[in-house]
């Protein structure tokens, strides 16, 4: 197996890792969890890269590797509803998107056609990334210590910061999704 499938199978493993310890709470558990998200988003990074680089497509990297960035992201905003972070319909949207945009991608395939990433999804990719890493701070901050506390506490910055990123996640996510499912309507208009 190549790196970057190694690399996709270990973010679904740091997905599991993630679920794990954000169902438990145990000293520094959400401090672990923002660093398994972190991690996670970084073998996505590092495996599109190597794959480019070294110029390694498989039928397996081009299924999982965006499934597995997808998984990891309606996982986290599924626990982020159960916590009580975000609304459940703003989760609900985010799932929904997700879902729609790859079974339009498997309908495509099935024709031998495959749809591009588009910019504005790469916009919402990186909103929701910025979104989850926002939420995770804000949960695990006061296991730093008194200064992180007084930093992120005084200012209260964090917390605006997080209903921000949430609201932009959930605007972005309908937005390249209303595009997508318009620009590629003729996948699926003529068999309604």
């Amino acid at each position: 197996m190549n790196v970057p499938n190694q690399l996709t199978l270990s973010r679904l493993l740091l997905t599991g890792a993630f679920m794990l310890v954000m169902n438990f709470q145990f000293p520094l558990s959400r401090t672990l969890a923002l660093l398994l998200f972190i991690t996670a988003g970084l073998t996505d990074f590092f495996d599109g890269h190597i794959a480019r680089r070294d110029k390694i497509i498989t039928n397996f990297g081009i299924l999982m590797d965006p499934l597995a960035d997808k998984i990891l992201t309606c996982l986290a905003f599924i626990v982020f509803v159960e916590l009580r972070i975000m609304p459940a319909w703003m989760g609900g949207i985010i799932v929904a998107r997700e879902l729609a945009i790859t079974g339009l991608r498997l309908l495509a395939a099935s024709r031998n056609t495959i749809l591009a990433a588009e910019r504005y999804g790469k916009h919402k990719t990186i909103s929701q990334i910025v979104c989850i890493i926002a939420i995770l701070v804000e949960l695990s901050y006061r296991e730093w210590g008194s200064y992180a506390v007084t930093f992120f506490s005084f200012y209260n910055w964090a917390h605006h910061f997080v209903n921000i990123s949430i609201w932009l996640a959930v605007l972005l996510t309908v937005v390249s999704g209303t595009i997508y499912l318009w620009k590629n309507r003729e996948l699926y208009i003529r068999d309604i």
